[in-house]
């Protein structure tokens, strides 16, 4: 992954644009529904790049990204993580140019979506009740609304057509539209000022083995015509959102199939909501970094060790990842993906602290990921404030744990009987490979286990 300063400095420019007129009322659907979301830096990015435009238009003035940190005091890696939590929520596009060594952007505002597209999203909705809880959220679900009027009910709809009242009359020559055709044609370099609504959040159904889905859908007799491509985004959606398989959609599927052959989408997303919080205790799932932020980023030069590889390969990858690559490639139980979420957002552990926490109790309890200890170090950590992958490390070299807790510092690991299996970073000096890894079938796997392990012999600091 690139580091910010690879990406923008601060003497490269920009140029704010608007994808159509922002609204006076955008402001409050960002406020209140985006920025429990995104954050309050997100949240001032967007607001003070909207600032930038002049009333009505779609376009700024050129300036600095030096003049953007000046103006919201924040730092690069601050600004650049900020822009790519605006990007991957549908808030901004972002277009690069290069032009004789010098570099320019242009930041493209989205609005955000109407109230009505956000409570019926499917994702952002969920992820917003489970922000800010149940009474919260209904009040939102108030504010955003108003009662629906008696005319369904009590009045009858009179309204005429246009039809009805206009005419068109026809022209007297074919020559008098040859001679207007080009005024009614707009130009190649204008665009007219207006209002684009946005679209929700959809994944990349290539991140989804629809094959596999529809191979078992075959054998369930479901017509092929049933998976129609809106309901192919929502089953991304919804496998990204609650963590499901193919083999597990497909039961979903079966569920919300109706007498017509034809999928109720609606059905579809209860269903795999109702599974996700039986299995969750009635929990929702919440949003959370994929990966290690910017800013916590300590490797910002090209690794040479390999420790210096192994610290990056924590901040650039997600905890699910190096859960299975620990594994053996093997799939976490739920329980343990139920533990892993609740490191992350009980404690909110970043993702690159979570992957040192993952290693160290993976390798102590002999390959178990026990809720217990991951409880243990998890809070501790927590109240150490531990941010980066390098501090993680620190406090796992300073501290011992057993499964019933802490047990001393530094000095109660160099006892001369030891049996755990700890990770290899957390000795002093270095030891020697050990194969404590379930063998997998596949050879590419075995090689992405090996390049692992490499990565994980002990160094002194």
């Amino acid at each position: 992954m690139a580091q910010h300063w690879q990406e923008i400095l601060p003497i490269d420019r920009y140029i704010v644009s608007a994808n159509g007129l922002l609204h006076e009322y955008d402001r409050k659907v960002l406020t209140f529904l985006y920025q429990p979301l995104i954050g309050s830096t997100c949240f001032s990015l967007y607001m003070t790049l909207w600032s930038e435009l002049e009333e009505n238009r779609l376009w700024s003035e050129t300036s600095t990204h030096h003049l953007l940190m000046n103006i919201l005091n924040m730092n690069l890696k601050e600004i650049y993580e900020a822009r790519l939590k605006l990007e991957a929520i549908g808030l901004m596009k972002t277009y690069a140019k290069t032009d004789e060594g010098e570099r320019s952007f242009i930041y493209e505002l989205s609005p955000p979506l109407n109230p009505q597209a956000f409570f019926m999203d499917g994702m952002l909705n969920i992820f917003l009740y489970r922000k800010i809880g149940k009474q919260h959220f209904a009040r939102l679900k108030r504010f955003f609304s108003v009662p629906s009027a008696p005319k369904e009910t009590e009045y009858q709809d009179v309204t005429r057509a246009f039809h009805d009242v206009f005419a068109a009359a026809s022209p007297e020559s074919l020559q008098y539209m040859q001679d207007i055709s080009s005024e009614l044609e707009s130009e190649a370099n204008e665009q007219f000022i207006g209002r684009h609504e946005q679209k929700g959040i959809q994944i990349d159904t290539n991140t989804f083995n629809f094959d596999l889905l529809l191979s078992g859908l075959n054998e369930s007799l479901v017509p092929k015509k049933a998976i129609t491509q809106k309901v192919k985004d929502v089953i991304s959606n919804l496998a990204f959102l609650y963590n499901i398989d193919p083999i597990e959609m497909k039961k979903f599927i079966l569920g919300a199939l109706d007498e017509k052959d034809e999928i109720d989408i609606e059905e579809l997303r209860k269903g795999a909501r109702d599974w996700y919080q039986f299995v969750n205790y009635d929990q929702l799932p919440s949003l959370i970094s994929r990966t290690q932020p910017a800013a916590y980023h300590v490797q910002l030069t090209e690794p040479k060790t390999p420790k210096e590889k192994l610290i990056r390969f924590y901040e650039t990858t997600s905890p699910l990842t190096v859960f299975k690559e620990l594994s053996g490639g093997v799939e976490p139980a739920n329980s343990d993906l139920k533990t892993l979420e609740e490191v992350m957002i009980k404690y909110k552990l970043p993702p690159g602290v979570v992957n040192v926490l993952i290693d160290y109790v993976m390798r102590k309890a002999d390959m178990k990921f026990t809720k217990g200890l991951v409880d243990s170090i998890a809070s501790h950590w927590a109240r150490k404030q531990v941010k980066t992958v390098k501090e993680a490390m620190e406090v796992a070299k300073n501290e011992n744990w057993t499964n019933e807790g802490k047990i001393g510092g530094k000095n109660a690991r160099k006892k001369p009987i030891r049996t755990e299996i700890l990770p290899e970073w957390f000795d002093e000096q270095p030891a020697k490979q050990q194969d404590q890894q379930p063998k997998a079938n596949n050879t590419d796997l075995e090689a992405k286990k090996r390049e692992i392990e490499e990565m994980l012999k002990a160094f002194d600091d």
